[in-house]
């Protein structure tokens, strides 16, 4: 047997404190897009014939089209790469949740289920075609497209989730509060218990995102709708900073998976 490195890094608490930290960023920065700049909330969205979710979802698509083909290109593990990526993933999703849930009228449960069967179809996909949907086994093209669809399917779906959960009497710190202690429930039953490891992962991949999408939203939106009405552009600058100083300053290093020697 040997060592074969992935195209993805290896699973530490610095790459779940990364990953919800570029969440949060998918948030603030999506929304800063969509109705910040492109006027979306604003009295006078619509008017020019735009729809500001549908232009956020093409730009951030567009980037997050060409990090994907730069990062199967990629012959090994870069972690700018691999961050900017999950990035660009996770505010196309914030724009294409908002454009799902309120543009086309699905509602907070109706983009939800949608989403989320969209997830699981990947999921399902992925393991008929190639065996198994392990990150562990993302260093071939074809896993890392179906890494890459279902991770993009996720960050969608945490979004429409996290505004679902919001929207009710819990409000932005109470849902906050809700996918923080699933997220501790996840942690202690990887410590305590066998269950999957893979399925405990895919399952704090998909949570980590709605936890990202409330508290971002508990940072901008204003304060008559339970936000603290900080500024978009500056809370996006500040996550970017943090999540850049974190790629540096923490190891990353790729992950591994036992291979057959030839």
């Amino acid at each position: 047997m040997k060592d074969a490195l992935t195209k993805v890094p290896a699973v530490t608490l610095g790459f779940w404190i990364i990953k919800i930290l570029a969440t949060t960023f998918g948030e603030t920065m999506g929304d800063t897009v969509s109705m910040s700049w492109l006027g979306e909330t604003t009295a006078t969205a619509g008017q020019s014939g735009l729809n500001g979710y549908v232009v956020g979802t093409l730009i951030f698509g567009a980037v997050l089209a060409a990090l994907v083909w730069l990062q199967i290109r990629a012959r090994a593990f870069h972690p700018f790469l691999y961050w900017a990526t999950i990035i660009a993933s996770t505010t196309a999703g914030t724009t294409l949740a908002d454009f799902a849930t309120r543009s086309l009228g699905l509602g907070y449960p109706g983009g939800s289920l949608l989403l989320f069967g969209l997830v699981v179809a990947s999921l399902v996909v992925w393991r008929t075609n190639l065996g198994t949907i392990s990150v562990e086994s993302v260093h071939t093209p074809k896993a890392e497209l179906y890494y890459w669809l279902t991770i993009t399917f996720s960050q969608t779906l945490g979004t429409a989730l996290g505004d679902w959960v919001a929207d009710g009497s819990l409000g932005y710190s109470g849902a906050a509060i809700i996918f923080g202690s699933a997220l501790a429930l996840l942690t202690v039953l990887y410590l305590t218990t066998n269950v999957s490891r893979v399925a405990l992962f895919w399952t704090a991949f998909i949570l980590t995102r709605p936890l990202g999408a409330v508290v971002g939203d508990l940072l901008d939106k204003p304060v008559d709708k339970g936000g603290l009405d900080l500024s978009r552009p500056i809370a996006s600058a500040v996550l970017l900073a943090a999540i850049v100083l974190l790629v540096v300053l923490v190891p990353q290093r790729a992950g591994r998976k036992e291979v057959g020697a030839a």
